[in-house]
């Protein structure tokens, strides 16, 4: 499932998948997803394109790849996307989060051979966050916005659409390379190796899930407002976040 990949992508750079829970995601659902038709629509769209081709051809990645190569594939774009991480805490205003996040660039860039060997993580170093430029606006109190499918893409919102041109210029594919077809590859690369860490979740939500639009639209609004406040999101949900107060912490 696109959608799926998408999770995958934006929020687990290091820990591809986690089976979404479903909290209280603080607003309404007629406040938080006012555009549900056209959004299950987008999302049916994205379902079909990858049942015919997406999660074929990862399958036919993990039969061809052995598990070892891609698991080092996977380092080397997480390492890169940890830069992306640094830079993101640093506007949030959280120096010591973005120092360490910044080590931990260092010692795999330099140590486990650009990062295909996560020598950080075995030294203590590990991954506290994955940061990117939608969660920097909300946390200096830009609003989500409605819940918002987007094609191929999948969930996202209006603040997180309007910040994807950021994170797309600072993609783990477009800081590497330069070229437009080397960009496309390694894209590509890093779409299947993702499905391939999420064939397994999305078989057990084609078993359990009686609405996996409702689902997965809950996890990751859920998600992406938790991450957004340091998993401690207020009770208030018109409440804004407040930097400041914790500038010098660690995100969670």
């Amino acid at each position: 499932m696109l959608t799926l990949l998408l999770l995958g992508l934006q929020g687990c750079a290091s820990l591809p998948w986690r089976t979404p829970v479903l909290e209280n995601t603080g607003p309404s659902t007629e406040r938080a997803d006012p555009w549900e038709r056209f959004n299950r629509r987008m999302f049916s769209f994205n379902e079909a394109l990858d049942a015919v081709l997406i999660k074929p051809l990862a399958l036919g990645y993990r039969a061809v790849v052995p598990e070892w190569l891609r698991t080092g594939v996977d380092n080397v774009f997480a390492n890169v996307g940890d830069l992306w991480s640094a830079v993101n805490l640093a506007l949030q205003a959280k120096p010591r989060a973005a120092l360490e996040m910044g080590m931990r660039v260092a010692t795999n860039t330099v140590f486990g051979i650009f990062g295909f060997v996560d020598v950080a993580d075995e030294v203590g170093l590990d991954r506290k966050s994955v940061e990117d430029f939608g969660q920097t606006l909300g946390r200096w109190g830009l609003k989500s916005g409605p819940y918002l499918v987007l094609p191929l893409l999948g969930p996202s919102t209006v603040r997180d659409t309007a910040a994807l041109t950021v994170d797309f210029k600072a993609s783990p594919p477009n800081l590497v390379f330069r070229e437009v077809r080397d960009q496309n590859g390694a894209t590509a690369l890093q779409l299947l190796n993702t499905r391939v860490k999420l064939l397994n979740a999305s078989r057990v939500l084609d078993d359990i899930a009686l609405d996996k639009y409702i689902l997965l639209r809950d996890a990751y609004l859920a998600r992406r407002r938790n991450l957004i406040y340091d998993g401690e999101p207020p009770e208030d949900d018109e409440a804004t976040p407040a930097p400041a107060a914790s500038a010098s912490a660690p995100a969670k």
